[in-house]
Parts: C-alpha cells; structure tokens; sequence
C-alpha cells in the first residue's frame, strides 16, 4: 500500500502555523525599527514625523479566501510569493513632506528592502484615495532557518488617513454596492483633504523657514541662548559635581625644567 502523496494534515497545519508566525515576526521586526526611530527623534529632535502607527495581520480564513480568489494554490511558498498584504504596517503623519522623509529613513535600513511601491500622493487612485505603499522584505530568524517575509507599509497624513477610514466603513456598510452620490461627495472629500494637506504643508514650510531665520540671525549674540532651548542645556548636577572636585588649572609662563 503506497503512502499518501500528500503531508498528513497535522503537518500542513505546523507548516501553515509557522507561516504565520513568520509574518507576526517581520510585523515585530519592522515595528522596532519604526518605535525606534520615533523614540530618537522624540528625544533628539525638535520635530517627530511619525503621529501614529498601526499593524495588522490578515487571518488565515483571509489568506486562504483570497488565494482562492485570485486562482493559487494553497501553498504558503505560492501564497507568499503573490500576496504580498498578509502583515501590514500603517504610519500616519502630519504633512506630505514627512511621508517621503519616514520612506527615506526606512530604505536606509540595511536589513530591510523595499521590493515594491506604489505613490498615491503624486498620483491618486481615480476615486480620490491617496497614501504611499511600500513592500518590503525583512529577515526573519526562525530556529532552524531564515526567511525574507514581504510586508506592506502604508504611509499617510492624517487627513487621508481620515478619508481612508470612512471610505471603507461606507463601503462596508453597501457592501460595496455605493450609490452614486455617495461615491460623488466621497470624491469631493477626497479633493478637500488633499487641499488641507497641501495648506498645512505651505504653512509647516513657512514655520519653518522664519524658525531657521531667528536662529540664523541669533547666532551672532555669542552666549545668548533662546529660552526655549534652555531645557537642552542643562548639565547634570553629576557632572558638576565631578568637575568642582578637580583642582584648578593654572596657567605658567615658566618653562618645564625650571
């Protein structure tokens, strides 16, 4: 009697189990990285880029429907190779600009490549959506192996985050059958939002460009510090206290030998 061709179905669930996992990993992984970059620039700059961050993993009942859907084998190696929306990361920020400097900043990782990508900001979906995709691939160490898991980064203001969100709760709720007025004013608001983001991005620049003009033209005063930045410059009492316990310097004009 020959053996099934087929794994036993416990084994299919350890292999699918472990699929998963990978993919909860590279969320972990990349989400790291990001928290990581938030802490520096809370703590180190004067301006945080990233406002809110997001992640989310498909269910395998998910997974296996839209392999269906899209005609693939239920196999995770297929599956992997075409569905690239399994672990998904979302980034909100508060100006255009920022969206392209927190792209910049995650392509620099040396661990994590971006495979694919796809700019809604330059040049929105037809029914007004607008966000940058990304697709990268991160390593993840398993106890016996490592693979390259693909996760897809959202990137998006606040306001199109705002739009994001109520585009899907309406569609949702029709079921994707939206009568034609809503998708008309949805469109509308799309259009509004994109203004408002291009507002407050005129607006941030010009902020930001008197802020770089008042240190420029208050690096002249020698030893005049803004009061607002005096917080940066406290020295721990520590500090101070090593420093009064070491003896004077004294300065001699005589020579060593003398």
């Amino acid at each position: 009697m020959h053996a099934p061709n087929n794994p036993p179905e416990t084994d299919l669930r350890a292999e699918f189990t472990r699929f998963m996992m990978s993919y909860k990993f590279a969320i972990d992984e990349v989400m790291t990285k990001i928290n990581i970059l938030r802490e520096e620039f809370n703590h180190v700059h004067d301006y945080n880029p990233i406002e809110h961050v997001n992640s989310r993993l498909k269910s395998p009942e998910s997974i296996l429907e839209k392999a269906q859907r899209k005609g693939l084998a239920i196999d995770t190696a297929v599956i992997r190779e075409c569905i690239h929306d399994i672990a998904g990361i979302r980034i909100t920020c508060s100006f255009l600009s920022d969206i392209y400097k927190i792209r910049e900043m995650l392509a620099r990782q040396v661990d994590l490549t971006v495979i694919a990508e796809r700019d809604y900001v330059a040049s929105p979906k037809a029914n007004g959506y607008t966000s940058l995709h990304l697709i990268v691939s991160i390593p993840v160490f398993m106890s016996d192996r490592v693979e390259q898991v693909p996760v897809e980064i959202q990137i998006r203001t606040i306001a199109m985050d705002f739009w994001a969100s109520l585009e899907h709760k309406i569609y949702y709720k029709y079921n994707r059958e939206v009568p034609a007025t809503l998708l008309d004013e949805l469109k509308e608001a799309a259009d509004t939002a994109n203004r408002l983001d291009r507002t407050m991005q005129s607006l941030h620049t010009q902020v930001r460009e008197l802020d770089a003009s008042a240190d420029s033209a208050g690096a002249s005063d020698e030893g005049v510090v803004p009061f607002a930045d005096l917080e940066r410059l406290i020295v721990p009492k520590a500090l101070l206290d090593s420093m009064a316990e070491q003896p004077p310097r004294t300065t001699s004009t005589e020579s060593p030998d003398a």
